[in-house]
């Protein structure tokens, strides 16, 4: 291979053994950590990278500049430093140190922001100053995850298909994370134009309103908005929602560490809350697919750090059993996805969001 981002892509799909019972479906993990950045975010990053290099919106020497709690941050940087570009990222407090370390371990240039949304969280205040930067800048690019459309085609067009192929189109549902919608308006669309019969789950973190709902803090990482996203652009595709505890989803990062040798992020834990449950729900002979987003590596201080959660009032060790009859008692938030819209189609506008001069460019040029 020439590069290190000859890496990125085909990610094994890994079978569950001891979490799932004879009575329960298969239950397999699409692992994105394998992906040299460490997350799933290494394919969109790289996608909008190389569209914007195909339309010369992006020159050598330019600067990436882009608003991200961790993961498409740490993309952007191993492929700046790849690629030879300047790196600017905007994080906020909950960003985690091992995230902001391996930013600047790629040669990133890592702001704080600080000062809080109208919703309580930072999407915005970020997404509004690294708009401002870059205006200021002469020569940068803002990949903007949360508005840009190439984030949900890059998985429409590589991550779908791959994940299909894998399986032989033999799987029955499939569960996705949800935070700037990517993954979840990606892979809906394919699943849904080429294996209809399967199940698309998304899963969100209480206190998100994507979906809408009440807004509150929580302390999942890399997951949530506070409006619906425009990468999510058909809820229709979708067949049902979870929302589920930061509790729920850290104990389940930890039981998948101990029980199956596999460390995860707390969007895996999320995800695997609802896949877990759906498996003892469809029963025996289906198959399940939970792609898990992230490596686990860089939560130690955090999700598997007992002190951490002891300070945070949350649990650190359950039983196997307890916390399948936990999962089975999380009740679904919608089934019927389309009444929860919450598209907020002016923040675009409020925000000053670059993409949508490339919604515009794609509307006129395909």
């Amino acid at each position: 291979m020439s590069t290190i981002l000859d890496t990125i892509g085909n990610s094994p799909l890994i079978r569950l053994n001891r979490l799932v019972e004879s009575a329960d479906s298969e239950i397999y993990l699409k692992m994105e950590r394998t992906n040299p950045g460490g997350s799933i975010k290494d394919r969109p990053a790289l996608y909008i990278i190389e569209e914007a290099e195909r339309r010369g919106w992006l020159r050598p020497g330019g600067t990436l500049i882009e608003s991200s709690s961790g993961n498409f941050g740490i993309s952007l940087a191993m492929i700046g430093a790849a690629k030879g570009y300047r790196v600017i990222v905007l994080v906020d407090p909950k960003t985690t140190p091992v995230n902001l370390a391996m930013m600047k371990a790629y040669g990133a240039e890592v702001i704080v922001v600080t000062e809080q949304d109208d919703s309580g969280s930072y999407h915005k205040t970020r997404i509004a100053l690294a708009n401002k930067l870059h205006r200021e800048i002469p020569g940068s690019f803002r990949p903007d995850q949360c508005f840009n459309p190439w984030n949900g085609e890059a998985h429409y067009v590589q991550t779908a298909k791959e994940l299909m192929d894998q399986s032989g189109h033999g799987i029955d549902a499939l569960i996705v994370t949800v935070s700037t919608g990517g993954q979840i308006g990606g892979l809906s669309r394919y699943i849904k134009e080429y294996a209809p019969h399967v199940k698309v789950i998304a899963v969100d973190a209480v206190g998100s309103t994507i979906f809408g709902g009440k807004a509150h803090a929580y302390l999942l990482p890399g997951m949530g908005l506070s409006w619906t996203p425009t990468n999510v652009d058909d809820l229709r595709r979708i067949d049902e929602i979870y929302k589920v505890p930061d509790e729920d989803a850290f104990l389940m990062c930890r039981v998948l560490a101990k029980h199956e040798g596999i460390l995860g992020g707390g969007s895996t834990g999320a995800g695997m809350v609802a896949a877990w449950k759906l498996a003892q729900l469809m029963g025996r002979g289906k198959r399940i697919v939970c792609v898990a987003s992230d490596n686990g590596e860089r939560y130690l201080p955090t999700i598997y750090n007992d002190d951490w959660l002891q300070e945070r009032g949350i649990l650190t060790d359950i039983g196997l059993q307890e916390m399948k009859v936990r999962v089975r008692e999380l009740p679904p938030y919608s089934r019927n996805p389309a009444e929860t819209a919450n598209y907020k189609p002016e923040l675009a506008e409020q925000l000053d969001s670059p993409s949508r001069l490339i919604s515009r460019e794609l509307f006129r040029h395909g």
